[in-house]
């Protein structure tokens, strides 16, 4: 349900997490996962560091976390992560209305965390519920058949 408190950004700790996967073909995108769970996102002050571990460049570590839409720079997320599909099966089952209602309801824009921390709101382009949309995901549970009252009543509640 919620989100882990996580820490502040430590280059030795961050040397501990990715060391791991430093080594092993694929280790990349592990690392990232792992770095993004020990600080709740990938600190720009990562980059270089993940760049001479892997012996890659910075631009192959900035483009491998932006390509990614699970990853995020430099912020951690709200308690609560909301992620609405924005592909075309959801959308012609009426997901701009419940993206419309969940905005309204959390005073937020995509991308954006609530001030108190609460809830962010992310926009993703499918959660492969495309026969039961329009869907979505609260802190990695999916939710499928949405409309624009059951995406405030969840909200609401905090939880799928």
């Amino acid at each position: 349900m919620s989100s882990v408190v996580t820490p502040d950004w430590n280059e030795a700790r961050a040397r501990d997490v990715i060391a791991p996967f430093a080594d092993i073909d694929g280790g990349l995108l592990p690392a990232l996962n792992a770095l993004q769970a020990e600080f709740g996102y990938i600190p720009k002050a990562a980059v270089a560091l993940i760049a001479q571990e892997f012996n890659i460049s910075k631009a192959d570590v900035f483009g491998t976390v932006t390509f990614y839409h699970d990853y995020r720079f430099d912020k951690r997320p709200g308690r609560h992560v909301l992620k609405l599909c924005r592909a075309e099966a959801c959308q012609a089952l009426g997901a701009v209305k419940v993206a419309d209602a969940a905005k309204k309801k959390l005073n937020l824009d995509w991308h954006q965390t609530g001030a108190d921390g609460e809830w962010t709101l992310e926009p993703v382009f499918c959660l492969g519920l495309c026969a039961s949309g329009p869907a979505a995901m609260l802190d990695g549970q999916v939710i499928g058949g949405l409309d624009d009252a059951g995406i405030a009543g969840i909200i609401e509640k905090g939880e799928a």
